[in-house]
């Protein structure tokens, strides 16, 4: 069973930084895809940030310019850099990781105070 393991969530200041880290049990080059999602307080789960095995990136609108994703395949780690943090950035992070199947990482809290 793969296991995603989301760290790095907390409280920051409006225009700080935070890195997100999402460690995986297995080798990161058996997924085709990982990303990061989130989920706003009272709203659905939406998508952010994605690379592929090739290391290609998408970036959803409200992140682009501010979020960078990317992997450490010996650490079988994928990050997300987040700067410039906004309130309306303040949601439960996901981790996902897709092959044939897809798995979700247990989450991680980021707070964004104005």
């Amino acid at each position: 069973q793969v296991e995603l393991v989301e760290s790095g969530g907390g409280l920051v200041q409006a225009g700080g930084s935070l890195t997100l880290h999402c460690a995986a049990s297995t080798s990161i080059f058996s997924f085709n895809v990982m990303g990061w999602y989130r989920q706003p307080p009272g709203k659905q789960r939406e998508w952010v940030a994605l690379i592929t095995s090739a290391g290609n990136t998408n970036y959803a609108d409200s992140v682009k310019g501010r979020f960078t994703i990317s992997r450490d395949n010996a650490k079988n780690t994928v990050y997300l850099q987040m700067n410039t943090l906004k309130s309306e950035d303040t949601a439960v992070y996901y981790c996902n990781a897709q092959n044939r199947r897809s798995f979700w990482g247990q989450g991680t809290q980021v707070t964004v105070s104005s």
